[in-house]
């Protein structure tokens, strides 16, 4: 299963209503566990028809709440203690009867009133026939949920518990693990402006060849969209890579370095962070053919290189307050190297990995790198996704940018 970050470590109530869905609760429940979190769960009575507290008690490895009047010697009030201590509230299955009485402030069991009394984000899976999932007053009911802010994963479509076809069947737990992810990711990016550079470039040395590199572009990609997801506004310039923009970010596409130059200078003004992981080519052409360069009758061919204008030092000047953070794809001698080019461009961080360790070459969906900070800092990361490894260079920036440790 794919990993989701945002989970690990978070606290998730679980609530599990009276559906046949419930049987897929074991299972969410062990997905949850698998990624980090700690998992309590509230049942309906219900629920228990259909799951047993027992079961669920086992998977959860945590007491199992069904009545609003059970109150230990050493427990506070129940519905209260549960409510603040959830980081992410999640109903799954979600009957007609529970979105109903959740829309309109019943609360007349344990669930129900952890429901009034809950600040954090709520997510729901409902399950239902699907005759019932079409009525007017059930539609009426998750409008007034989702206007209030409630994630909801809706059903699928499938064979339903009666025999029939239709929509109504809840949510796989995996699809549910998934949608709790978004809802719980932090936005500690709004309002923060984000300028990614991402790929590689090509520099033209005939209508049909170019002189570029290996890399994908997956690392810039993954970047931009972990930076949307927690809320900034991002721009990606992105040279040539055969990838699908992340939703939500402006995607400014570039051929050459000096287009890249142009196209961050253009929009450097507006962004706060420069994250540079574009791989741009130190080298072009000095002089561009116009028609195709013929093997016919030559042994050999040189060409006549001229270096590119290095992007972030010819930025430097307009620095400001801004945060820059680049990066340093090695051979050998990763630390000395990636310390030289943080010092030489005037970077704030740089993350910094070799591309000759296995999982961490380009093109790869994995990345084993270490980060360096302005200050000497070095954390040392294992291998990874390249989307978890972004979420963790988005986290020492921030730490970085909130300290105004920022070298202006």
């Amino acid at each position: 299963m794919k990993r989701h970050p945002a989970i690990n470590g978070i606290k998730v109530l679980l609530g599990i209503t009276g559906g046949i869905g419930a049987y897929k609760s074991a299972e969410l429940i062990r997905l949850f566990m698998k990624q980090g979190a700690e998992v309590s769960v509230v049942m309906t009575r219900n629920a228990t028809q259909f799951i047993t507290p027992l079961t669920v008690e086992t998977l959860s490895r945590n007491p199992v709440g069904t009545d609003l009047f059970s109150l230990s010697e050493e427990r506070s009030i129940d519905h209260i203690s549960r409510a603040r201590w959830a980081d992410l509230m999640v109903i799954a299955p979600a009957t007609a009867n529970y979105l109903a009485k959740a829309a309109h402030g019943i609360a007349d069991d344990l669930l129900t009133t952890i429901s009034l009394a809950a600040t954090c984000p709520v997510l729901i899976a409902p399950a239902m026939n699907s005759a019932m999932w079409d009525h007017v007053t059930v539609r009426s009911n998750l409008e007034i949920l989702t206007s209030r802010g409630v994630a909801v994963v809706p059903p699928t479509e499938g064979e339903l518990a009666c025999g029939e076809e239709g929509v109504g069947r809840m949510a796989d737990p995996e699809q549910i693990v998934a949608a709790a992810a978004a809802a719980i990711q932090l936005h500690d990016l709004d309002g923060v402006r984000v300028l990614v550079t991402a790929g590689p470039t090509r520099e033209a040395v005939d209508p049909v060849r170019f002189l570029s590199n290996r890399s994908s572009g997956k690392m810039g990609y993954a970047l931009a969209e972990a930076a949307a997801t927690r809320g900034a506004e991002v721009i990606l310039v992105s040279g040539p890579a055969a990838l699908d923009p992340p939703s939500g970010v402006t995607l400014v596409s570039v051929e050459s370095a000096r287009e890249m130059l142009a196209a961050v200078r253009a929009n450097l003004k507006a962004c706060q962070w420069v994250i540079m992981a574009a791989a741009v080519a130190d080298f072009r052409p000095s002089a561009v053919l116009e028609s195709k360069l013929k093997k016919k009758g030559r042994q050999g061919l040189s060409l006549d290189l001229t270096a590119n204008p290095d992007i972030l030092k010819t930025i430097a000047a307009d620095k400001g307050n801004r945060l820059y953070i680049g990066f340093a794809a090695e051979t050998e001698d990763l630390l000395e190297n990636a310390r030289a080019k943080l010092e030489g461009k005037g970077l704030d961080l740089i993350v910094g990995n070799d591309v000759t360790e296995r999982g961490s070459g380009f093109g790869s969906e994995t990345n084993q790198a270490v980060i360096i900070l302005r200050d000497g800092t070095v954390e040392r990361l294992p291998l990874m996704t390249k989307r978890e490894l972004a979420d963790q260079i988005l986290d020492q920036s921030m730490r970085c940018w909130q300290s105004g440790d920022v070298d202006g």
